[in-house]
């Protein structure tokens, strides 16, 4: 079976598991497991931050990254599809109380014009104020569309000059790095806080890092604990993503490349089922709104035929490239999708 579902499914291959293996750990809630400590200085260093800590997941890092900076029945502006508020399970309001504004864009493009036209300060207190703008970089369901550097400054600079603070969601953003050449340290100084995920295309099985401020991450470590998010002797899982960052980096290239390529086999096909010029990254879109197909019959035909895809609403299904998906695989995978095209 070729899983195109996410790259979430990647599993840690034999040197990871040695590596993990044999991690040296300690207490970590202690702040004394040495390899969660080691995989926390790097990434900060990594992101352009003081300091970073180690999470089970990405969508607590952003939990935890928008907590920090969002006080209870405050603001958090996003686009209408961003993670923090379609796929965290409404974590932001149910265990931050924070409240949300969305702008629209349709193509997953990020025009830092569209964030702050809906920021606004309170006036009485019958308003909410702006506390916090959330990026998505990239945007998954957007298409794995890049934000662009520019746009970032601007946001980073009229945001400063509010006071409004800024979280990227950067669960793929070594993919935009590997696409761009911009390094994660620039990436990360346009934002208060930064999530970053290595059970994705870097292959490790569990675990994301939130960089920033050292005071905002000693918040972040109180509300970890609070969320029941802290761990012992998680350098086991640490390992795993130091392992990652010194060998898996340059196959975020290759991952990115067969995302393309899948959308040029594909469009070639039906014109009009995906835009081969918006794949920017991973992650390829499918419409289906031009075929007799939904997304949950396309998605079941698919795996007949050994494809898994992730069925998005009644008329799109996703792709996403990844380290466990090879050059062959690619080619199969594309020769199936085009025959149910």
């Amino acid at each position: 079976m070729i899983d195109l579902r996410s790259d979430t499914v990647t599993r840690p291959d034999a040197a990871m598991r040695e590596a993990m293996l044999n991690a040296e750990v300690g207490d970590d809630v202690y702040g004394e497991d040495p390899t969660i400590n080691e995989l926390e200085s790097r990434c900060a260093a990594l992101l352009g931050h003081e300091d970073a800590i180690f999470c089970p997941s990405g969508s607590m890092t952003n939990m935890l990254g928008v907590a920090a900076l969002v006080a209870p029945g405050w603001e958090l502006i996003a686009e209408s599809r961003a993670h923090v508020l379609r796929a965290e399970a409404g974590g932001h309001a149910a265990l931050a109380g924070v409240t949300s504004r969305t702008w629209v864009s349709p193509d997953g493009t990020f025009t830092a014009a569209d964030a702050l036209a809906l920021m606004s300060r309170p006036r009485g207190y019958h308003q909410v104020g702006t506390a916090a703008i959330a990026v998505e970089n990239t945007h998954n369901f957007g298409g794995g569309r890049i934000a662009d550097i520019d746009e970032l400054r601007t946001l980073r600079r009229e945001t400063a000059a509010a006071g409004v603070a800024v979280h990227m969601d950067g669960a793929r953003l070594l993919n935009a790095c590997a696409a761009t050449g911009i390094s994660a340290e620039e990436y990360g100084r346009q934002a208060d806080t930064v999530s970053l995920c290595l059970s994705k295309g870097l292959g490790a099985p569990v675990g994301s890092v939130l960089a920033g401020s050292a005071e905002i991450i000693e918040k972040a470590r109180l509300l970890r604990k609070r969320y029941g998010g802290g761990m012992r002797q998680a350098g086991i899982l640490a390992a795993g993503g130091l392992h990652a960052l010194d060998h898996n980096l340059a196959g975020l290239a290759a991952d990115n490349a067969h995302a393309r390529q899948l959308a040029d086999a594909l469009a070639a096909t039906r014109p009009g089922i995906v835009d081969p010029e918006l794949v920017e990254t991973n992650i390829v879109f499918l419409d289906l709104s031009g075929i007799a197909d939904d997304g949950e019959a396309f998605a079941a035909k698919a795996a007949e035929k050994g494809v898994r895809v992730s069925v998005m609403d009644e008329r799109s299904v996703r792709l996403v490239t990844h380290r466990d998906v090879s050059p062959a695989d690619v080619d199969t995978a594309a020769e199936v999708l085009v025959s149910l095209l």
